[in-house]
């Protein structure tokens, strides 16, 4: 093994410091499969080595961006991971994302590889070449693919690139209120930092202390299940039960044999429908976390109710990684409901009115924070990216919260409208945009109302031209087939008007209200 591999400290790549945390007993399992496989967690050193070969032989530009759009495999991590340690920049895209979408991140981007699924090959092939880029493989969630093939060629040793801590390691991109996706670029330095503050705020457990075992049952294409999740589990050496889709079944019987669960409240909710979901089946579990959208205070106490556990949520952005959480240790405060915790060790946050000045303890404002956590920037925006910080360095997250005299802080809502749905960022602008410029169409307004499921869920009010005559149905079929379907309203209504106050702007609070009911009985 290199000197690299086994001396982070003279390497801020991240994956030198993934790999030092691997157990002594290489052999030992790292990952087991929902289909049966497992995986070492010498697979998984001699694997990425093998990826990470493949890229450094393409002769690819310093910073290259590796664009991939494939359902949830270890191949998928595996692939991951040797970008990290081949020092290129990981682009990962969501797997419901369009022709439209993909597009634009493609021309965006500019990656030098792109790697997408083999049934999307022949479009997302054309897109590529299209704009420039030179190398597109496949890879499929059965260990199938171009990509593979050509690894399997390449030497299963491989030399971590020697990274600083402020160079590039993930690109994420989280939509803009304009319709306009932006790159959000995290460095080494920020992704290690925050995987390093919640190894001990959470409590890992060595093997020494028994160890342990993480459900992972998030996709890994954004922040929660790419970050926190792998990160997590790698920075500690612990074992993951790999879950290629979620069942609410398979993740209680996982619960027999793993501590710590991860997870958006949606998953939660269909977990507490399940009747063999009780203390005897979480007997075994040490921690529940939540993230990614904001919990109902109901699904919080119907969870303590039936499991005896209470359910930690945090709160972090692509552009943060994780920022608050509520407290592990019993010590360090309670697990409080309805909110996100206290700040992370590191991380400063402050809430600040509409002018920049700070506000009463308990006030409602503007959430802004600073940290090692905290990103570089959006991608080719550098405009955006100044406007994004305070003179003093506080990135202004566009949350609205407050904080209370024992430090808790809680989310009241969120500036531009942003709906989470799910777990996933949904901006009413960019659907907007698409029904306004459907047929017979005046205006639009598209308002996120709560769900039981979902958290949030996205309605759209829709003014039909003079004389038009719309199919609310048709509008919903017409948004499926241009936007990944998280972003599709899930309702939709036809409306005389839209109610606007003395300067013309629709009141979008007056319609959340109006139509917060919608799916009580869902």
């Amino acid at each position: 093994m290199t000197v690299s591999n086994l001396h982070p400290t003279n390497n801020s790549n991240l994956y030198a410091a993934l790999r030092a945390a691997f157990p002594a007993d290489l052999d030992s399992v790292a990952v087991e499969t929902d289909n049966g496989l497992f995986y070492s967690w010498r697979d998984l050193e001699r694997a990425s080595a093998m990826l990470a070969n493949l890229l450094g032989s393409l002769e690819l530009p310093s910073g290259a961006r590796i664009a991939v759009q494939v359902e949830k495999s270890v191949e998928a991590m595996l692939l991951y991971l040797a970008t990290l340690r081949a020092g290129y920049v990981f682009l990962p895209l969501n797997t419901a994302y369009q022709r439209g979408e993909i597009a634009y991140f493609i021309d965006n981007a500019e990656p030098s590889v792109v790697v997408c699924t083999t049934r999307n090959f022949g479009w997302v092939s054309k897109l590529a070449f299209k704009a420039g880029t030179r190398h597109v493989f496949t890879l499929d969630d059965d260990r199938t693919g171009s990509l593979l093939q050509r690894a399997a060629h390449c030497p299963d040793q491989h030399t971590v690139v020697h990274s600083q801590p402020d160079d590039l390691g993930v690109i994420i991109y989280t939509s803009g209120t304009t319709g306009r996706s932006k790159g959000a670029m995290l460095t080494h330095g920020n992704m290690l930092s925050n995987a390093q503050v919640l190894k001990d705020y959470w409590g890992w457990r060595s093997a020494e202390q028994g160890g342990d075992v993480l459900i992972h049952a998030l996709p890994i294409f954004h922040v929660h299940g790419l970050f926190v999740a792998i990160h997590g589990a790698l920075l500690n050496g612990s074992k993951m039960i790999w879950l290629s889709r979620f069942d609410p079944q398979v993740a209680l019987q996982a619960m027999q044999r793993a501590t710590v669960f991860m997870g958006v409240p949606t998953l939660y909710v269909r977990l507490l429908a399940e009747p063999g979901l009780g203390r005897e089946s979480t007997r075994g579990m040490r921690l529940f976390i939540s993230g990614s959208a904001p919990m109902l205070i109901e699904t919080f106490e119907a969870w303590r109710v039936r499991t005896g556990h209470t359910i930690l949520e945090r709160y972090g952005m692509s552009e943060t990684v994780m920022l608050t959480s509520n407290p592990y240790f019993p010590e360090k405060g309670e697990r409080r409901g309805a909110t996100v915790g206290l700040p992370l060790p590191g991380v400063s946050l402050r809430i600040s009115d509409d002018a920049g000045g700070s506000v009463p303890v308990g006030d409602i404002g503007g959430i802004e924070v600073k940290g090692p956590n905290v990103f570089k920037g959006y991608w080719r925006m550098p405009q955006k990216s100044a406007e994004e910080f305070t003179a003093d360095g506080y990135f202004r997250t566009g949350d609205v919260g407050k904080v209370d005299a024992q430090g808790y802080v809680t989310i009241v809502g969120r500036s531009k409208d942003l709906i989470i749905s799910g777990g996933y960022n949904v901006y009413p602008a960019e659907i907007e945009a698409c029904i306004n410029e459907m047929p017979g169409v005046a205006e639009s307004a598209v308002v996120g109302v709560p769900h039981t499921d979902f958290g949030e869920v996205g309605v759209a009010l829709v003014v039909a031209k003079p004389g038009g005559d719309l199919n609310p149905l048709a509008i919903i079929a017409a948004l499926k087939s241009r936007l990944a379907n998280f972003k599709v309203p899930k309702l939709c209504f036809v409306v005389d008007d839209l109610p606007r106050n003395t300067m013309g702007k629709v009141q979008k609070g007056l319609l959340r209200e109006q139509y917060s009911d919608a799916f009580r009985s869902t």
